[in-house]
């Protein structure tokens, strides 16, 4: 086996072992430098031989080159092997510690990373570029770092160790956002072709920048942005669901109710935070209820309105600003700002399904094993009641627990009370002409109750 087969055998975490190990050569000559003894000779023969190995895995090629598809200055080379250290190596962790007494975090200070390195006062004011909010590593989403705080710690994105160790690990979710588990693929969601077509088009936009933007000299724009319209239950968080699977990411709601305060600043605060966690990580964002935020400006009266206007305002220029998928729903689009939907990449509207949709729908979400009677004609169950994929969903399942509380199949009696409760969820006084076919299936305690 040759040079280059061995390296491709190897994990990038072990290809990148000697830059936790020239960590450990700084760390012991720093402290014989504390102690005031030099280092043993060995010891920095060993350090250059190590600084050797380094310089080939951060060249044009290398390691991390491969692994992160980098190009950075020394200074900032540096400081990534430094943060990921105690990730990658715990030793390190607990030298840094060692090394900056009272703390109780592994990952070093700017203060410890400059004596660490020995840098000059030239070279320190490089350390500190290398750390503003602007500069490569906070900018493409490598490290954290808290303006203008020597001792605070420099920490690694979550999640960029476990990249490295070929792990694979879902970022955390962002300040607002709870995440949404549904393992839900192309061949659940039952939409027609049209409306099929727009949610493909709208993963080109993640999936093709690169060639667009870098190859062809393309715009470069935040997001992409969408809006998702529809009633209640026609699957709009579905098709978001879909959109992450393809993606390969996990899929976030963000609550807005959550991060909306009435007290001034307080919301722009909370856009941030949630923003600056979910920036360059591989998210999907989905905001619920958006008209409720976008919805038709009216006049200005007093300067809550203007507040609101500034909210809203904030709200969609971190949208835009941010590098990855927004997804917002509504179940009211006439009550939004035309303006605000010019400034989507794709407005997808999710139709109540026809009678060959709702068919479909009833197929795929009656339990796959539970037993069907004879009188269970999907055709015509579709036909008698006009609901959502959500209530077709909540009334499948309904139906299969009586069922199997009766110790029995899924018939007409079933689906029809089934669908009855869930008609009545919404609290309005019900009729059996609603059932259409499925009116004779009701039980006789129901109608009298």
């Amino acid at each position: 086996m040759n040079a280059a087969a061995a390296d491709e055998a190897l994990t990038t975490a072990e290809q990148l072992q000697p830059e936790w190990d020239r960590l450990q050569y700084l760390g012991y000559c720093l402290s014989q430098s504390r102690q005031g003894r030099d280092p043993d000779r060995p010891a920095l023969k060993e350090l250059q031989q190590l600084q050797h190995q380094v310089e080939r895995l951060r060249a044009a090629g290398g390691a991390w080159e491969r692994a992160l598809g980098l190009h950075l200055e020394p200074v900032e080379w540096d400081l990534l092997a430094c943060v990921l250290g105690p990730e990658m190596e715990p030793r390190v962790g607990w030298m840094f510690q060692n090394l900056q007494p009272g703390s109780a975090q592994p990952y070093p200070s700017r203060a410890l990373v400059q004596e660490l390195l020995a840098l000059a006062p030239h070279q320190a004011r490089l350390l500190e570029q290398a750390l503003e909010a602007g500069a490569s590593l906070r900018r493409g989403g490598l490290l954290r770092a808290r303006d203008g705080d020597p001792y605070e710690p420099l920490t690694p994105e979550p999640g960029l160790g476990a990249r490295l160790r070929g792990v694979r690990q879902a970022p955390p979710a962002p300040p607002g956002a709870v995440p949404v588990d549904n393992p839900a693929g192309w061949d659940d969601l039952v939409l027609p072709a049209p409306h099929r077509a727009q949610l493909r088009e709208f993963l080109m936009w993640l999936q093709h920048r690169e060639t667009v933007v870098e190859r062809w000299g393309g715009q470069s724009v935040g997001g992409p942005i969408a809006l998702f319209n529809g009633p209640s239950g026609t699957g709009k968080t579905l098709a978001a669901s879909v959109i992450a699977n393809s993606l390969d990411w996990p899929l976030y709601r963000v609550d807005l109710g959550r991060l909306v305060s009435k007290y001034i600043g307080e919301t722009e605060k909370n856009l941030n935070q949630l923003f600056d966690a979910a920036h360059r990580q591989p998210m999907v964002l989905q905001f619920d209820e958006a008209d409720a935020l976008f919805a038709k400006r009216g006049e200005v009266k007093e300067a809550r309105d203007r507040y609101a206007n500034m909210e809203v305002s904030h709200l969609l220029a971190r949208i835009e600003a941010h590098r990855g998928p927004c997804i917002l729903t509504t179940n009211m689009r006439k009550q939004m700002d035309s303006a605000f939907a010019r400034r989507f990449q794709m407005v997808v509207t999710f139709p109540r399904p026809g009678v060959a949709g709702r068919a479909a729908l009833w197929d795929r979400l009656l339990p796959p094993r539970a037993p069907r009677a004879p009188d269970l004609d999907l055709e015509r169950l579709a036909r008698s009641v006009n609901l959502t994929g959500g209530g077709i969903r909540n009334a499948a399942l309904h139906a299969a627990y009586l069922a199997a509380g009766r110790g029995g199949a899924i018939g007409l009696a079933e689906v029809a009370l089934a669908v009855w409760r869930e008609l009545g969820k919404d609290g309005r006084e019900q009729t059996p002409r609603e059932l259409g076919d499925l009116a004779p299936h009701l039980p006789d305690e129901v109608l009298h109750d």
